[in-house]
């Protein structure tokens, strides 16, 4: 058939469905595709109706034709390149979309999403994350616990003594790192002890798989980030870290390393085997390792016969024995008072004891009978330490840890043991002072004939070598097992008249002020003054400030000044006296009047760099502050006479030369030495303090043959009386006070000592100069004689008419018969202020409301009419109570 009488081509597919098909084909506003460009069946029909010259047709039929057409809709509902923000590529792919039919690994960025949505991760995406994630920490946890294995206890556990050496290179005592514990099955550890631990550390014990999680993840975070470390830990923990792991740094790694092995000995070893190691283990202060240890150095007694309370008491031990401790530990912090650890100790035990009844390991009505804090005693574990052995210890562990910076050793690293200890404690002092203080006591003090007045009396002393401020001896007091405070440290005791050679000092380093200046132009304007500078020896002088005015307190009271005695010196109507004279018989009215002339301000800078500590010095704006109402210690007034003794040159005390450990040495002492006074003022100072001992109220401290130069001191109530003396080879500082011994007595304040030993009142003079003598004749023996420098004239010479007369005669105010001289075996006139004016870091303050007292009255002190109450308007007045007052070698100590 030729072409030309061929039938018109019709529809594909043919029919509705073909028609419906051209519609949908119209309106996608594309036009139809030439037949066979599509992939359609073939264009000729000829051989599907007729059969005849009609081209093959293609396979597929309609449901090819229907999928051809489907597609091409699909393409032309895309929106073009231009329409979709100027994405380029093929029509239907946006750019970095995965070409159809292809496949990734993670579908992210999310293929065939638009806008943000491309950016929201998938379900399937995020639990797949999740499920690798924690897939991941269960295989690292699990070689974790495989790798680890539980540690042997003795093994770790085991502790080195630190040895302690004299000062000649002799042992002195092996002590003080040693692990002082005895193991003691569960049965023999009671029950409430248990149970008191558990319920204040971890009161899931029984039930937890060892591990806090939550504690570990809040301990793991603060140390990555830098932050302050936590334990976090469970009972099984701390008995891990204590018991099995050598390593106690606070670190990621170290932290894993103790959370792997507590999983381990949780799931392994049984609880009450675990409660009973941690009980055993574990540190309770005092040197004490393990209940029993712990129940022995508080209690005195076995741990199986603890009751609730001493139980609830021990476990606050465990938090940290520096500040829990009733005892205190105020060479280590200053903050560690007695009081400030009995208030803590005493609310973590009150705390604990609630949660036993809250967990129900404790009875309600047996819980009632535990209200106070227990009866504890102050028993030291170690024998050795008895005598003055344990005081030696503990001064030098204090300057040990308090100087980390230099040693490299904090308290939990002495503890541990391991160092060799190289004191500077002469062997044989150590035995002469505890030999002077013992034939005094004996001889005088007789407690049972004497119970009033003989009872609480305490010793303290130290010697300190001006050469180099080396500590060669010290008195703590009649056993270190006995007596817990080392009455050489710090113990709140006034210093009284010992303080005036600092009044001393400022007037011949600064001099006095001009009154005819103002205030600012008569701190230039000053003039150095002579010890044969004239002064007012007159009793209940008005103190008068440097330009002329009489001294008033805030409330408008004047200031008398009393002697002791109530006696005046001096010629009247002035009483002039010079200032070696007034120093011989302690005046107090002409230090007091000299102190206020060159400013207490300067006293306070005197006594500083002498060597006493800023923090003991009391009611530094009161006139009082010139005649000794501070409280500094022996060795801090040993070695701060031992700095006009070395010609001004000052070195602060210490106690330890080097110290040695199995990687060599690791501490060496290096001395430190400034001039704090030229040698003209020292050497001056020590002139006028030779006159004190050869004929003045120091004349029981003479030595034979040898130069001797100090100082007496008594205080207000009779309450404290002190000789603080030297050669040029050795300075010492004896003390003596009543204060009870108890440590669990509250509100104890230091007794007057009228009528103790049998003398009607305790002068430094008597007891401590006689103490003094016997300890440093014996001292002494082995050196050479040496005499003092000779001082050089000094200062001009202060109110020289009219001329001073040395005998003591009546004030106006007094009877008009004359006033014999004083002798220092009856009276002494060197008191200081009550107690009013100053409180101890170690005791409760008492009565601080002034009177007529405050200044001091029967010991020569001031009194202020009409009535006097000077108040601690001065910040260095007292800030021992809290802490500033602290232990030797902390801040603000002896």
């Amino acid at each position: 058939m030729s072409e030309h009488r061929r039938k018109p081509p019709q529809p594909q597919g043919g029919g509705r469905a073909a028609a419906r098909r051209g519609q949908s084909g119209s309106s996608s506003g594309r036009r139809a595709a030439p037949r066979g460009a599509t992939g359609s069946p073939s264009d000729s029909y000829g051989s599907g109706f007729y059969g005849l010259g009609s081209e093959e047709r293609s396979p597929g039929g309609r449901a090819e034709a229907r999928r051809a057409a489907q597609g091409g809709r699909r393409r032309a509902a895309e929106p073009t390149g231009g329409r979709r923000g100027g994405l380029s590529g093929p029509p239907g792919r946006g750019r970095g979309r995965p070409a159809p039919g292809s496949k990734r690994l993670i579908d992210y960025p999310r293929a065939h999403k638009f806008g943000w949505r491309r950016w929201v991760p998938s379900w399937k995406l995020v639990t797949g994350l999740f499920v690798g994630f924690v897939g991941s920490l269960v295989a690292v946890a699990g070689i974790g616990y495989a790798m680890v294995g539980i540690p042997k206890v003795d093994e770790t556990a085991e502790a080195q003594n630190n040895v302690y050496y004299w000062k000649d290179g002799s042992q002195m005592v092996a002590s003080g790192g040693e692990t002082n514990r005895q193991i003691i099955p569960l049965a023999e550890i009671p029950e409430a002890m248990r149970y008191a631990v558990i319920s204040q550390e971890n009161k899931t014990f029984y039930q937890d798989s060892g591990i806090d999680p939550k504690g570990i993840a809040r301990a793991v975070f603060n140390m990555a980030r830098g932050g302050q470390t936590q334990g976090g830990s469970t009972i099984t923990q701390q008995y891990v870290k204590n018991a099995m792991l050598n390593d106690q740094s606070q670190t990621i790694s170290r932290k894993f390393k103790e959370i792997f092995v507590a999983i381990k000995v949780g799931a392994e070893e049984d609880k009450d085997d675990i409660i009973a190691g941690y009980l055993n283990s574990s540190y309770y202060g005092r040197n004490a390792y393990g209940i029993q240890a712990a129940a022995r150095a508080y209690f005195d007694k076995d741990a199986i016969k603890l009751n609730p309370g001493e139980c609830a008491f021990l476990a606050a031990m465990l938090k940290g024995a520096t500040y829990y401790d009733p005892a205190g530990a105020t060479s280590i912090d200053t903050s560690a008072t007695p009081q400030a650890n009995q208030r803590r100790a005493f609310r973590q035990m009150q705390d604990t004891l609630n949660k036993m009844v809250e967990y129900n390991h404790l009875d309600p009505v047996e819980r009632a009978k535990y209200t106070k804090l227990p009866a504890w005693k102050n028993p030291r574990s170690n024998t050795q330490l008895s005598g003055q052995i344990g005081y030696l210890v503990d001064l030098a562990n204090s300057y040990v840890i308090t100087h980390s910076k230099e040693t490299g050793i904090t308290e939990d690293k002495l503890r541990r043991g391991g160092y060799s200890i190289y004191t500077t404690f002469d062997k044989n002092k150590v035995k002469e002072l505890e030999t002077a203080v013992t034939k005094v006591r004996k001889a005088n003090i007789k407690p049972k004939e004497r119970p009033k007045t003989d009872t609480h009396v305490q010793f303290g002393g130290a010697s300190v070598n001006p050469a180099t401020g080396a500590i060669e001896a010290i008195y703590g007091g009649e056993d270190a097992t006995k007596h817990f405070t080392n009455n050489a440290d710090q113990t709140g005791a006034q210093v009284g008249s010992t303080f005036k050679p600092f009044v001393l000092a400022a007037a011949m380093t600064w001099g006095v002020r001009n009154p005819e200046l103002g205030s600012s132009q008569a701190q230039d304007e000053r003039t150095i003054v002579s010890p044969k500078s004239l002064f007012s020896g007159k009793n209940k002088l008005k103190i008068k400030d440097y330009d002329g005015s009489i001294w008033k307190n805030e409330k408008g009271e004047e200031w008398l000044q009393t002697n002791d005695g109530q006696a005046s010196y001096g010629s009247p109507p002035k009483f002039k006296i010079d200032l070696r004279e007034a120093m011989r018989e302690s005046v107090n009215s002409a230090f007091v009047q000299l102190g206020m002339d060159v400013g207490l301000d300067k006293v306070k800078e005197a006594a500083v760099s002498a060597g006493v500590k800023e923090g003991t010095l009391a009611g530094t704006t009161f006139p009082s502050f010139s005649i000794g109402i501070s409280d500094p210690s022996a060795i801090r007034m040993a070695g701060a006479y031992a700095t006009f003794a070395a010609s001004g040159k000052q070195r602060d005390p210490y106690s330890v030369e080097r110290v040695t450990s199995k990687d060599g040495e690791i501490y060496k002492h290096k001395a430190d030495t400034r001039q704090a006074f030229t040698s003209k003022v020292a050497d001056n100072v020590t002139d006028v303090l030779k006159t004190v001992v050869e004929k003045g109220t120091g004349t029981a401290a003479q030595l034979d043959g040898r130069e001797v130069a100090g100082k007496t001191g008594t205080t207000d109530g009779n309450k404290s009386a002190w000789f603080v003396g030297y050669t040029p080879q050795l300075s010492t500082a004896i003390s003596m006070f009543r204060y009870p011994d108890d440590e669990t007595l509250k509100n104890r304040t230091f007794l007057e000592m009228f009528g103790t030993g049998g003398q009607e009142k305790i002068h430094g003079a008597s007891f401590p100069a006689e103490i003094w003598h016997d300890y440093m004749d014996e001292a002494m023996k082995d050196l050479p004689v040496e005499r003092f420098p000779a001082p050089e004239p000094i200062g001009k010479v202060l109110n020289e008419d009219p001329a001073p007369t040395p005998t003591p005669s009546a004030s106006e105010t007094e009877e008009s018969s004359p006033s014999p001289s004083p002798s220092p075996s009856e009276t002494e006139p060197e008191p200081s202020p009550s107690p009013s004016e100053t409180c101890t870091n170690f005791f409760d303050c008492g009565d601080t409301t002034g009177g007529a007292n405050s200044g001091g009255t029967d010991g020569g002190t001031g009194e202020i009419s009409p009535s006097p109450t000077p108040t601690e308007t001065d910040g260095n007045s007292r800030g021992n109570s809290n802490g500033n007052g602290g232990g030797f070698f902390g801040g603000g100590t002896g």
